[in-house]
């Protein structure tokens, strides 16, 4: 489609939004994108639909059908309503759980989508106010829910938002209901098949009740209490970054033990222009550099945060020479795992059943660490409803002992099944407690599992390419590395690649092909080196952009020699991604 074709498409587009089913405020929005001289702010809101992908929605906020508004959102709502109502019409009173985190317009979604499952027949459990998505998750199981919903663009841009749509077990949707709902959204072609009417007998408002029970259940979690009770008044420093975490981070550490945590007042303040950061991500150090100042003040051990919704954590601790040092996504689920089994082995818990679950793009320090000590290591695509795939399906046979991903997600418990900071910043306090008792910090923690279990250096890079331009671009970088695969990257051959399109491993050594295990196929490719490096490519299933997952060996002769070895690594890591092209 040329430019002339595009344009005259998206005005016709856009006209529709001029009827009176729309609202005043919608309708002065388009009218003025279709005045404006430049289209390209009519082209990116009408080119294409919002798609509503397998773990829902996520856009840009305003007039049109490719962004967050109250029109997307209600026909996303009816589509997921019309399909829970076939798919579970032998019950009496389907029901269904709905939170929002603190972004513009989340309460306004959220009560929208209130609104159309009440208006379906659907009785409603909604949130009194921002909450954390692991807790929305939390009240799906804990309530008996069929669905749910959380209203949040997660750690992206204030520009954004986003909605998640929960199966009956807490966890995002996979196949089949994740395709059915698509098809049933899909379906929604006209406003006038959207039930906006809504039933308020049907809505309940929840909010203490569930708070106090969730807490409950992330106390006993717990693997050493006393540790916890020895370092009541360790100095922590925690930051929700603007978002949902002030709600029960600051009470679960409380109720952990913790009597000397910190605020950051300033990022207390519960803003969806998310005002003292550039970016509300803990992925980010920009984000992280208010909570360091505070701990540099107060003189804290380790500086804890959480993202917009509360689901991933950010960790700063303080190396040998009193330097603030942040922790990557990696790294903490390596530090927490380790934890666990260590307190497991301690108390003598372990008996054979036991498994995590990382990503496959999550370090390989997790699986060495695990298979040394008997513990079963499952791999899983990236995101935390395929942790809760293999939850799910090891349900009757194992003990789950936790799960995560690089992007600074984890999860401890099983009754959640979503990542979740409220449980992990405790149990990372917990940690840091537990080392203390040693006389040593979770930095030296970080160093002796290196040490123990060897030494591997991660980092990822995500290349941007927003709009339509960019989505092709990326596609078209996907392509060009599936047909002219790296032959080295820095300097050692590659000798396998794992293509999750088609679920083929390659090994470029012998020439085999083998079918990989996994329950459905991704857009995803991994290259192997022969000296012990892995990098996984794919394109971001929720933002525009292709991101690009580094992890490197290198041996570290000694723990004195782990600066040394970082810095060597980092080097290593440059080169891995300027063969590659991505920086």
């Amino acid at each position: 489609m040329n430019n002339t074709e595009l344009l005259k498409t998206v005005t016709e587009r856009a006209q529709k939004w001029l009827g009176d089913q729309y609202d005043e405020e919608t309708r002065a929005e388009v009218r003025a994108m279709l005045d404006a001289e430049d289209k390209t702010q009519l082209i990116e809101a009408f080119y294409k639909d919002l798609e509503f992908g397998t773990g829902g929605l996520r856009g840009i906020m305003g007039a049109g059908t490719n962004r967050m508004n109250i029109y997307t959102v209600g026909a996303a709502t009816q589509g997921l309503a019309n399909y829970l109502k076939d798919t579970f019409k032998e019950l009496p009173q389907i029901s269904v759980a709905i939170g929002h985190d603190v972004r513009h317009n989340s309460r306004k979604f959220a009560e929208l989508t209130a609104d159309v499952f009440s208006a379906n027949g659907i009785k409603v459990y909604l949130f009194d106010g921002p909450c954390p998505t692991p807790e929305v998750s939390y009240a799906i199981r804990k309530l008996g829910c069929q669905s749910g919903v959380m209203i949040t663009a997660s750690h992206n841009p204030k520009e954004y938002n986003g909605y998640k749509a929960y199966w009956s077990d807490g966890a995002q949707m996979i196949a089949p209901h994740d395709v059915k709902t698509i098809e049933y959204v899909n379906a929604i072609t006209s406003l006038d098949q959207i039930r906006f009417e809504a039933d308020k007998s049907l809505i309940q408002a929840i909010g203490k009740d569930i708070d106090e029970q969730y807490l409950a259940d992330i106390h006993k979690l717990s693997l050493d209490p006393e540790a916890d009770r020895r370092h009541h008044d360790m100095k922590i420093v925690y930051t929700p970054i603007h978002g949902t975490g002030l709600r029960l981070v600051f009470d679960s550490l409380r109720i952990w033990g913790f009597d000397n945590v910190i605020h950051v007042p300033e990022q207390d303040i519960q803003s969806g222009d998310f005002p003292t950061v550039v970016s509300p991500n803990p992925e980010n150090a920009e984000a992280m550099t208010m909570g360091i100042a505070k701990a540099r003040e107060t003189g804290a051990s380790l500086v804890l945060a959480s993202d917009p919704d509360a689901d991933r954590v950010g960790l700063v601790v303080r190396d040998k020479t009193g330097n603030y040092q942040l922790v990557n996504g990696n790294q903490i689920c390596m530090l927490l795992i380790y934890y666990i089994i260590t307190q497991n082995v301690r108390k003598n818990l372990l008996n054979g059943n036991e498994y995590v679950v990382k990503t496959i793009v999550t370090t390989e320090a997790i699986r060495r660490i695990a298979e040394a000590n008997d513990v079963r290591c499952f791999d899983c695509y990236t995101g935390f409803k395929w942790i809760a795939d293999v939850m799910r399906n090891m349900e009757t046979t194992g003990r789950y002992l936790g799960g995560g991903e690089e992007s600074y997600g984890f999860l401890p418990e099983t009754f959640v099944r979503d990542k979740d900071s409220v449980s992990t910043n405790s149990l990372i306090a917990e940690c840091a407690a537990w080392a203390a008792d040693q006389g040593k910090t979770l930095y030296d923690v970080l160093v002796e599992i290196y040490a123990e279990y060897g030494f591997s250096r991660e980092r990822g890079v995500s290349v941007v390419r927003p709009g339509k331009s960019g989505a092709e671009e990326i596609v078209a970088m996907m392509k060009n590395f599936r047909e002219n695969p790296p032959r080295t990257l820095a300097g050692s051959p590659v000798t396998c690649i794992k293509d999750y399109s088609d679920l083929n491993c390659r090994n470029l050594k012998d020439g085999t092909v083998e079918k990989l295990d996994f329950p459905t196929t991704s857009n995803v490719l991994q290259f192997f080196t022969e000296a012990g490096d892995k990098v996984s490519v794919r394109p971001s299933g929720t933002e525009p952009k292709i991101k690009f997952y580094v992890e490197v060996r290198e041996d570290m002769p000694s723990k004195e020699k782990y600066e040394e070895t970082v810095a060597a690594a980092e080097k290593h890591i440059d080169q891995v991604l300027a063969d590659l092209g991505a920086k």
